[in-house]
């Protein structure tokens, strides 16, 4: 993987940024609709944290999947994702 940005220290983040990605990716590869919340609940990451890796997964050095995005009430959305092979 190959993260990046201003506060990131390959030496101190990569591991965590990886293993937090694919529980990501695992819970969403069954292309259902889940809230943040519901993600969060299930992999024991931050919201945060989840939104972030969502918008890693669209990028093509992380295989540029499609993350369905649907407002549903108050602010709150729900995710969707198509792996890239099936798009």
């Amino acid at each position: 993987m190959r993260f990046n940005g201003s506060d990131y220290v390959a030496e101190r983040d990569n591991k965590r940024l990886t293993s937090q990605i694919h529980r990501v990716w695992f819970v969403m590869c069954d292309k259902k609709w889940r809230t943040l919340g519901e993600i969060s609940r299930i992999t024991g990451d931050p919201e945060a944290s989840i939104s972030a890796q969502l918008r890693h997964l669209r990028k093509e050095r992380f295989g540029g999947h499609c993350v369905e995005k649907e407002y549903v009430d108050n602010g709150l959305f729900k995710y969707r994702l198509i792996p890239a092979n099936e798009i």
